[in-house]
């Protein structure tokens, strides 16, 4: 049996737990840079805030509605998202983090075991070690388990936020309740052409010829297929090493300042450096993006990337950021107003094994020195060594301005209990 554990309403759920004063009313937060709604409460939701909206167009509506607005408070969700998932571990060793607020869990060897009191046993522990609510489906696969966990979210009086797809009858009751826009895996252009077969529902996508759907799509869609038919097909993904890492970043405002955007490309290096290092992983070639804000028609526009290769794998942030910021003014253009920039590294090797070169290496110190920087950041959690060139009070630079406190991950933003 599978399960699909997801948290309700993740960003807004993370800042209940700490201000209980927006419990029971609406809350959006906002995107980078306080842009647009990428998430809200479900009041906020019948209030009919549109996701995705633009806040500046949207400010009146939500002072006028009483809809308490915040910046996206990354560091309290990822420290949350991780909590929630070293408790599903509690539950089984097989756990596949599929996003921020989502986990699939597989149980072997459960025998005839209570899923549905296992499930709520599994949102109690989260909800009481936590606050953070969640909806649990439970099924003989994961495409079912996602359909059993829209049934217990759509129908929390009923389900107690817990659902178990553990018969064919209650297989195929869900597959006929669930359009074919709601399945996990069907995208738009799908869609379109199941729709076009006559299909309206998941059920209506299993009653489909296994040879035809094999032949017409492809074995992604087969094994979709079978998995709604009960027959798992899609396995517990592994961990598996990234073949490229990037770091892009939005800025507050729009820039002209050349030594600024060095500071911004140092910094996105260095964290493309940090990440290839904890993957174990070391880059041939780093790519530099550069572009001006699109939207500013009346500003002139300036689009440009450029790659550059080493002669040697590294995941040294020294050598990385050096050579990003040689590369950004390569191409940064003067008088245009900068509004983002990115870094990429790519041609990923383990960094244990990789093809030795003859005549040119990477400096044996850096080796000690990237090792003892990262074990400083992570013994008192966050950035307290960085290379020179790099801002010493942020690492991004958003505009933030309904930021909560980094309640978890912040002594200073600690609740003082009086």
């Amino acid at each position: 049996m599978y399960a699909l554990v997801d948290c309700n309403n993740f960003y807004t759920s993370c800042e209940r737990v700490f201000n209980p004063n927006l419990e029971g009313n609406p809350v959006a937060i906002l995107s980078n840079n306080d842009g647009c709604v990428i998430s809200m409460s479900d009041e906020a939701k019948a209030l009919e805030l549109p996701f995705g909206a633009p806040i500046f167009k949207w400010e009146g509506f939500c002072k006028a509605n009483g809809i308490s607005v915040l910046s996206s408070n990354y560091p309290l969700y990822g420290d949350m998202s991780s909590r929630v998932m070293s408790i599903l571990e509690q539950f089984t060793p097989d756990v596949e983090v599929y996003s921020i607020d989502e986990a699939f869990l597989q149980f072997k060897g459960f025998g005839d075991y209570d899923f549905r009191d296992y499930g709520n046993q599994i949102r109690q522990r989260i909800l009481r070690w936590t606050g953070i609510p969640t909806c649990v489906g439970i099924a003989p696969t994961k495409a079912l388990s996602k359909v059993a966990n829209k049934i217990a979210r759509k129908f929390p009086d009923k389900t107690k936020s817990v659902y178990v797809i553990d018969s064919d009858e209650s297989r195929i009751k869900a597959l006929k309740w669930i359009g074919l826009e709601s399945v996990w895996g069907i995208g738009h252009g799908l869609q379109k052409r199941l729709k076009a077969k006559g299909c309206k529902t998941a059920y209506d996508f299993t009653q489909l010829d296994d040879e035809w759907v094999r032949k017409t799509f492809s074995v992604t869609e087969w094994k979709l297929k079978k998995d709604l038919e009960g027959i798992s097909k899609i396995k517990l993904e592994e961990p598996t090493r990234k073949r490229a890492i990037a770091t892009t970043r939005s800025f507050d405002y729009t820039y002209d300042d050349i030594d600024y955007i060095k500071e911004r490309i140092s910094t996105f290096a260095t964290s493309c450096a940090e990440k290839l290092r904890k993957q174990g992983s070391s880059c041939h070639m780093i790519i530099v993006t550069l572009s001006s804000n699109r939207h500013k028609k009346d500003l002139e526009q300036h689009r440009a990337s450029t790659m550059v290769s080493f002669a040697y794998p590294t995941d040294s942030s020294l050598l990385i950021s050096k050579a990003s910021v040689r590369a950004m003014q390569t191409i940064f253009k003067k008088g245009i107003r900068y509004k983002r920039a990115g870094v990429i590294v790519t041609g990923l090797v383990p960094t244990d094994n990789y093809q030795l070169d003859m005549f040119s290496k990477e400096d044996p110190k850096h080796k000690p020195l990237m090792s003892a920087i990262d074990s400083i950041n992570k013994k008192y959690k966050g950035d307290k060594i960085k290379i020179g060139n790099q801002d010493l009070e942020r690492t991004w630079k958003m505009r933030q301005e309904r930021l909560s406190p980094r309640y978890t991950t912040n002594i200073n933003d600690i609740i003082i209990v009086k």
